[in-house]
Parts: structure tokens; sequence; C-alpha cells
């Protein structure tokens, strides 16, 4: 049997379910997440190995991108080997010009070498323009 009592009109009823503002946050977050993770995308195609003509993003030394709601940035990258002479370099050149977009309230770049590079990770573009068919 339904418990019936008196409701003012801001409080639910059976009839009017509560309508969570928690739910209502993720979905309005999640477009300019969206819009972050491409304007971060179009940074990381600006950064290059200098050994191979080929943008980091489609090279696939990108393996994650992970933005929070509070615009804190993480991307997870690896180098095409762990003596790559820009070990040094290319890291702090991804997270700065990650940092500098708008939107970003923090950036973070954490270097993985699991699972190791491999040529199989270059994208369809990438592959092209090495003339890799």
């Amino acid at each position: 049997m339904e418990d019936i009592r008196p409701t003012s009109p801001s409080e639910p009823t059976a009839a009017t379910p509560a309508q969570s503002h928690a739910s209502e946050e993720p979905a309005a977050s999640a477009a300019p997440t969206a819009d972050l993770r491409e304007k971060v995308i179009e940074a990381l195609r600006t950064c290059y190995d200098p050994e191979i003509p080929v943008n980091i993003y489609d090279l696939g030394l990108i393996y994650d991108i992970e933005i929070t709601p509070e615009g804190v940035v993480t991307v997870r990258m690896t180098l095409t080997a762990p003596g790559c002479p820009v070990a040094f370099s290319l890291p702090v050149e991804v997270e700065a010009k990650v940092r500098s977009l708008e939107g970003v309230t923090d950036a973070r770049v954490e270097l993985v070498w699991d699972p190791p590079w491999t040529p199989d990770r270059m994208s369809e573009m990438a592959r092209l323009q090495l003339g890799w068919w």
C-alpha cells in the first residue's frame, strides 16, 4: 500500500518523481569535456617526433587522454623507443601545449612503456604519409 501524505509543490510524489540534478550535470559537462578533448587532440597533432615526419597523435604515441569536469587533463603517452632522444623534451612540449588551451586548468603527462609502441599503432593517415602501404 502506497503512503499518501500531503506534499509541498517542490516535494516529489509518486506522480512526479524527483529530478536529480546530479544526473543533469554529467550531460551538461559531457559536451564541454568532448569539446576540450577535440582541442587537446588538435594540440597534440602539432607535436612531432623529430625523427619521423608524423605528428605524435597519428603516430600512435598517445595512449589515453583523461579530462576531469574541472579541466584537468592527463595525457598518457609513450615514445617510439625508451632511448628516444626526445624522451625529456617531448613530454614537456606536450604538457605545455595542452596547458595553454582554454578550458584546461592543469595538464599532466605520464610517460608509459607498456604496452611498447609498435608501427601497428599508427593511424591510416600516418601510414599513408610514410608510404607504409
